[in-house]
């Protein structure tokens, strides 16, 4: 029952999108949004944006974590399935040692290679929660372009004040209305 009720308070918000044509005046707006009495929800920007996320006090990610994880790890399987393979193996080598490092090494970085990329496409699937198809029904095409969007909601009756705050920052305006 309160799960209703706040579904219902959620929407009763009105989503209003700015769209900005410069990156800077949409890091501003990003910026001005935090003291202001609206909510933003989403930013859309044609291309990554280093300004934005800084603006959005965005911290790094963690997908290099895992490449780097997936690449040690990969460094020694390679190595230790290359070494127990040698030695599971009666062969005659001469009085050279059976676990030889360069050889080893080798299929070491091999596998270190493969197992980074591993490490790398789980960080991306678990860190960026892909797909998000959240708000996908707040979304201006424009953004797939050369603007940049920030979706912002208010109250009702608030709606000529998120406008306004839109506009004096730069923006074309686009209201988005209730579905359902």
């Amino acid at each position: 029952m309160a799960l209703n009720a706040a579904h219902k308070l959620k929407k009763a918000h009105r989503y209003i999108m700015g769209l900005f044509t410069d990156e800077d005046q949409a890091a501003a707006a990003v910026q001005a949004m935090e003291t202001s009495a609206y909510t933003l929800h989403r930013v859309h920007s044609p291309l990554p944006s280093e300004k934005l996320a800084r603006a959005r006090k965005k911290k790094k990610s963690m997908v290099g974590w895992f490449t780097l994880t997936g690449g040690i790890i990969g460094f020694f399987s390679g190595f230790a399935l290359a070494a127990f393979t040698a030695t599971r193996w009666d062969l005659v080598v001469g009085g050279k040692p059976i676990v030889a490092l360069i050889p080893f090494f080798i299929v070491g970085f091999e596998f270190t290679i493969l197992f980074a990329v591993f490490g790398n496409v789980i960080g991306l699937l678990t860190q960026t929660n892909l797909p998000s198809l959240k708000n996908l029904e707040y979304y201006d095409p424009r953004c797939s372009g050369f603007h940049y969007g920030l979706l912002a909601s208010c109250e009702p009756g608030q709606e000529d004040g998120l406008k306004q705050f839109f506009t004096q920052k730069g923006a074309e305006i686009t209201v988005f209305e209730e579905k359902g």
